[in-house]
């Protein structure tokens, strides 16, 4: 598989030309089902639009493209490239996204256990001097750092969907059905 670092050292400058923060760079899948995912988002809408996520592809295949070109792929096999808006459970994967959605629940997954747990599930307290704090449920206030997490996310509660309204509702409303008379 590819190294994500590097892949990582290759889209982030395109993310950053377009304006946009990288999220997330991950590889997934097996053999002939392979998929590089691509999460990035606007610092001011901490959202992508349709647009954004298709001038950004196009961004990451030149880039690819030219260095495939050059006998430099950066993947050796098929691939499938995803580019997207973190969405509203997003993954937390730098710290300062730990401080940003603070007073929100997340669920952190551990590279090993701490105070027996391997999971922590609770209220993000937010992030500062390096560490991770989280109210996690039925337990105790614990503090982590980032290179302690294997996995986080926010979980989808009706306080984070009030958070995280959409750019437009602009035909949210509406459906636009064709009929066509069957003989």
């Amino acid at each position: 598989m590819a190294d994500i670092a590097r892949l990582t050292a290759l889209i982030e400058p395109e993310a950053k030309a377009l304006g946009f923060d990288l999220v997330r760079v991950k590889m997934f899948g097996g053999a002939g089902d392979l998929t590089l995912q691509v999460m990035a988002e606007r610092p001011t809408t901490r959202q992508l639009t349709i647009d954004d996520c298709a001038a950004l592809s196009r961004r990451i295949s030149d880039v690819f493209d030219a260095l495939e070109a050059d006998g430099r792929d950066p993947i050796d096999e098929a691939y499938r490239l995803e580019v997207s808006s973190p969405g509203i459970d997003r993954p937390l994967t730098r710290l300062a996204d730990f401080e940003d959605w603070k007073g929100h629940d997340a669920r952190i997954h551990l590279t090993a256990p701490v105070d027996g747990r391997k999971q922590l599930t609770g209220v993000l307290i937010g992030a500062s001097d390096g560490r991770i704090a989280i109210d996690v449920k039925k337990h105790a206030v614990m503090t982590i750092t980032l290179d302690q997490v294997a996995d986080a996310k926010l979980l989808f509660t009706d306080k984070l969907l009030a958070a995280t309204q959409p750019l437009s509702m602009a035909g949210a409303d509406e459906q636009d059905i064709e009929t066509e008379e069957q003989d």
